[in-house]
C-alpha cells in the first residue's frame, strides 16, 4: 500500500513520520508551547470530525513534512533560470520538478507552479490573457517593444484597453465561483462581467443558452468551472462556443482537478485538451498542499511564466516542493483508484439522500459533490450547517439556483467526498452518512426571531446530537485518519 492509496494514506512510513512529528513538536514546544498544543489538537479534531467539506482533503505526511524545510527561507522572484536573486539553483530544481509532474500528470504543454492559491492562479491567468490578447498587440501597433518604452499618453491608452475587456462565467447561485468576475472579488473590478446559468427546471447547463449569451456579449474570456455544480461539463462544447466569438477559453478546475488527474474525467470532460488556459488549486480533490497551478497552451505560456512579478510576490519554494511531492503521488496508479472512489462515493451519498426523500439540486451527481436543498426540511443553509456541526458533521452552507435566502443564509448544504474517501470510506459508509444527515435535519426546527422564524437560530431535538456523534464515531474509528501516526 502506498501514500496515494484510498485507505491507509502514508501507513507504510507511519513510524518514521511519527518520530519526525514528535521531534518537531518538541522543538516547537520549547519556543511556543501553545502552538504545539494547537497543532496536536487540530489533528485530534480532524480525526474525530466527519469532514464533508468539498474543498478540503487530507494531504499525506510526505506532503506535509515537505513544507517544513529551509526552502521557506529563500527568496526566488522570477522563474526557473531567470531569478532576481542569486543562489536559487535548488529552488530551480524544485519548481522545475513541480512543473514537470504537472505537465505529465495532466498532459499539458506548459505548467506554472508558483501561484499561492486558486485566486492567485486565476489572477495570473487573467493577466496572462490580457497581456497576450491586449498588451502585446497594443505594443506592436505602436511599434514599441516594452511597456516602459511608451509615452504617458500611449500608456494611458493601453491601460484603458486593458481595463475595458469582457469576461463571462457561471453565476454564483448555479455553482460558479466568486473569482470568475463577480464584483466583491478583484476579478469583478477588472472586467465587464456577465454570467450564464443553468436550466431552471433541470439545474443542468444549457449549452444552447450559453452560446446565445456568449454571442450577444462577445467576451474576451469565457470561463468554465465550478465550486458547487454537481455535474460534469462538456468542455469541448464550451470551447466551440468560445471559438465562435474569438474568446479565450479558460477553465478553473480547482474542485475537480483530482478527477481529471485520476482519469475519471476524460475526452470532452477533460478540460486540458480543450482550454487555452486551465487553473487549479493543489489541495481539494488533488490532495496536495494549499496552493495553485496554471496550465497553458504554448500561445499563453510566455505570459503565464511572468506571473512573478506580474501578479505574484516571491514564490513559496517550500510549498512548491510539497506540490511536486503531491503531484508525484497523483501520478501513481493508486491515485486513479482513489479518484474513481471519490466519484463513486458521491453517487452513493446522493443515492442515500434520494432514497430518504431529500431534495438534491439536479437530482443527483456525477462528480465529487452533492448539493442538498434544505428548504424541504424547513431550514436555511445556515441553520442546517450549524445543527450538523453540533452533531459532529462538518459541512458548509451553499446557495442553490435562484436562492430565496441569498448568499449568506442560503438554502443549501454542499457535501464533498474527497476527504472521507481518503480515510477509506466506501459506499455503505456514505449511505450511513446520508442517513445521519437526514436524521439531524429532520430533528431541527427554526427558532423564533423578532419578526417570525429566524434564519440563523434553531433548536435541535434532545439527544439527536449525541446519538449522531456516537454513530459518526463508529464510522471514523473504522476508517482512521493517518493510521499508525502517533504523537
Amino acid at each position: 500500500m502506498t501514500a496515494t492509496s484510498a485507505k491507509g494514506q502514508g501507513i507504510e512510513y507511519a513510524d518514521t513520520a511519527s518520530e519526525a512529528y514528535r521531534a518537531a513538536l518538541q522543538v516547537i514546544e520549547s519556543v511556543e508551547p501553545r502552538i504545539a498544543e494547537a497543532t496536536r489538537k487540530e489533528l485530534d479534531d480532524q480525526r474525530h470530525s466527519l469532514k464533508l467539506i468539498a474543498s478540503e482533503n487530507y494531504a499525506s505526511p510526505a506532503v506535509l513534512l515537505t513544507m517544513g524545510t529551509w526552502f521557506s527561507d529563500k527568496y526566488a522572484e522570477g522563474t526557473v533560470g531567470h531569478r532576481f536573486y542569486a543562489a536559487c539553483q535548488n529552488v530551480d530544481t524544485v519548481e522545475a520538478l513541480a512543473a514537470e509532474h504537472a505537465r505529465e500528470l495532466f498532459g499539458a504543454p506548459y505548467a506554472y507552479a508558483q501561484p499561492h492559491s486558486g485566486i492567485d492562479a486565476n489572477l495570473v491567468a487573467y493577466w496572462a490573457i490580457l497581456a497576450t490578447r491586449v498588451e502585446t498587440p497594443g505594443l506592436a501597433e505602436i511599434g514599441a517593444k516594452h511597456i516602459n518604452d511608451l509615452s504617458e499618453a500611449d500608456w494611458e491608452t493601453l491601460r484603458a484597453k486593458l481595463g475595458n475587456q469582457k469576461l463571462m462565467g457561471m453565476s454564483l447561485d448555479t455553482g460558479g465561483h466568486l473569482t470568475h468576475g463577480f464584483r466583491p472579488n478583484i476579478s469583478g473590478k477588472m472586467f465587464h462581467q456577465r454570467q450564464y446559468g443553468t436550466n431552471p427546471e433541470t439545474g443542468f447547463i444549457d449549452y444552447d443558452a450559453v452560446a446565445a449569451a456568449v454571442r450577444e456579449f462577445k467576451p474576451l474570456i469565457l470561463v468554465a468551472g465550478y465550486s458547487a455544480y454537481p455535474r460534469r461539463v462538456n468542455f469541448a462544447k464550451m470551447r466551440e462556443i468560445a471559438d465562435e466569438v474569438g474568446a479565450t477559453f479558460m477553465v478553473d478546475m480547482a474542485h475537480f482537478a483530482g478527477l481529471v488527474a485520476g482519469k475519471v474525467f476524460t475526452g470532452d470532460e477533460d478540460p486540458v485538451p480543450h482550454a487555452h488556459v486551465v487553473t487549479t488549486t493543489t489541495h481539494k480533490s488533488l490532495r496536495g498542499p494549499r496552493g495553485g497551478l496554471v496550465l497553458a497552451t504554448e500561445e499563453y505560456a510566455p505570459a503565464v511564466d511572468k506571473g512573478c512579478p506580474m501578479v505574484l510576490g516571491g514564490p513559496l519554494s517550500h510549498v512548491m516542493a510539497a506540490k511536486a511531492v503531491a503531484l508525484a503521488e497523483a501520478r501513481q496508479p493508486e491515485f486513479r483508484t482513489y479518484a474513481q472512489a471519490v466519484a463513486d462515493n458521491a453517487q452513493s451519498l446522493a443515492d442515500g439522500f434520494v432514497k430518504r426523500d431529500a431534495t438534491l439540486v439536479t437530482g443527483g451527481t456525477d462528480n465529487h459533490l452533492v448539493l442538498l436543498d434544505v428548504t424541504s426540511f424547513g431550514l436555511t443553509g445556515r441553520q442546517a450547517e450549524s445543527a450538523l456541526l453540533d452533531s459532529g458533521i462538518v459541512t458548509n452552507r451553499n446557495a442553490v439556483p435562484a436562492d430565496p435566502n441569498g448568499a449568506w443564509y442560503t438554502s443549501g448544504i454542499r457535501f464533498g467526498t474527497p476527504a472521507l474517501t481518503t480515510r477509506g470510506f466506501g459506499a455503505d459508509d456514505f449511505d450511513r452518512v446520508a442517513e445521519l444527515v437526514v436524521e439531524v435535519l429532520s430533528n431541527t426546527q427554526p427558532a423564533a426571531g423578532p419578526n417570525g422564524p429566524s434564519k440563523a437560530k434553531y433548536t435541535l431535538a434532545d439527544g439527536t446530537a449525541d446519538r449522531v456523534r456516537a454513530a459518526a464515531a463508529e464510522l471514523l474509528d473504522a476508517n482512521p485518519l493517518y493510521p499508525g501516526l502517533t504523537l
